[in-house]
């Protein structure tokens, strides 16, 4: 079902029971398990009737945090100003049922002030953002990778500086290792600015987080959100034959290359295949299930192409969740082989 974008989206009365819901870390903001991430699929060239469709079948199904960033396009800033519009047209009844997030520090505009973590690149780049969402605030504003150049306190205390002027309701950090994440914490607390969540890659073939002891670092008191739990769509059925289908990111040549999909990386999808398959999952739905299992992970970012990939994914918050011993070992095998 297409929406007409001068209506306002006529919304299922029954969409938090479909979902479910957790902390992020020991903060009040909860965040559903599944949230819809807009880094691919919502560029300048993307239908806009199709994202319409796919943030309305998310919002129908209990996705309540939609994550953007400056940068997500193409071209930067396109993602903003085309979710902004569907904020306009279709949920703008909806805005404090919604948790919409951004970031800035990557490079936005030509000059010193445009890239990295420097206050000016935060504050401009946050107040950029505003404008392409057509919002008085964001609910959650990270800073998107960590600066080598700028000292610390600067970068957080431009976060900060972002809840108080209140364009900001809390604040993040994306991409930080343990070490720098912890550093980071303690000096957003001792400005009495919690950071609610660390924004980091993870999936079944992506595992630097364990090895990083992330989790044991941060406590259970800052949230872990998961984008690229789909390893760049390597844990879907498109590789599984072997070949590299036109249209497939691969294919594209983007962020995921041709000569990544090797013989033996092919044979352990298809072992990890077989495993979905005797649990009645899709690859796809496994592998998010697997970071789900982690009571840690507060939310897992997906992205898709359609309303039937969001939904294909949806379906393993409520079908088996939980992994037997024989499972996760079986699985580290095949990953860490």
């Amino acid at each position: 079902m297409m929406y007409d974008c001068h209506m306002s989206h006529p919304s299922d009365v029954s969409r938090y029971a479909k979902m479910v819901y957790r902390k992020a870390g020991d903060n009040g903001l909860k965040l559903p398990v599944v949230s819809l991430g807009l880094w691919h699929n919502f560029g300048a060239e993307a239908d806009p009737l199709v994202c319409r469709d796919i943030v309305a079948t998310a919002f129908d199904h209990g996705i309540t945090h939609f994550d953007l960033a400056d940068n997500y396009g193409p071209p930067p800033g396109a993602a903003e100003c085309r979710f902004g519009e569907i904020l306009r047209t279709t949920l703008a009844s909806h805005r404090d049922e919604l948790v919409v997030s951004s970031k800035a520090g990557y490079q936005m505009w030509p000059g010193p002030y445009g890239d990295w973590g420097s206050r000016k690149h935060i504050i401009a780049g946050c107040d950029q953002s505003l404008k392409r969402l057509g919002l008085d605030y964001v609910d959650i504003f990270y800073h998107h990778r960590p600066d080598p150049n700028t000292p610390l306190e600067e970068t957080m205390g431009a976060l900060a500086s972002l809840v108080r002027s209140g364009k900001a309701l809390y604040v993040g950090i994306s991409n930080y290792h343990a070490a720098e994440a912890v550093k980071a914490i303690r000096i957003l607390n001792d400005m009495g600015c919690p950071c609610v969540l660390d924004q980091v890659r993870y999936s079944m073939l992506d595992r630097w987080t364990e090895k990083d002891h992330l989790f044991s670092a941060l406590g259970g008191k800052t949230g872990v959100i998961c984008f690229s739990p789909l390893a760049q769509g390597l844990l879907t059925d498109t590789y599984l034959s072997g070949t590299i289908p036109a249209g497939s990111r691969a294919k594209e040549n983007g962020s995921l290359k041709a000569e990544q999909i090797t013989h033996s990386l092919v044979v352990r999808l298809n072992k990890l295949d077989a495993i979905a398959k005797k649990r009645g999952q899709s690859l796809s739905q496994m592998a998010v299930s697997w970071l789900l299992r982690n009571e840690g992970v507060t939310s897992v970012l997906v992205g898709a192409r359609n309303p039937q990939q969001l939904l294909q994914i949806l379906e393993c918050v409520e079908t088996n969740p939980s992994f037997s011993a024989e499972e996760l070992n079986m699985i580290d095998k095949i990953t860490e082989a």
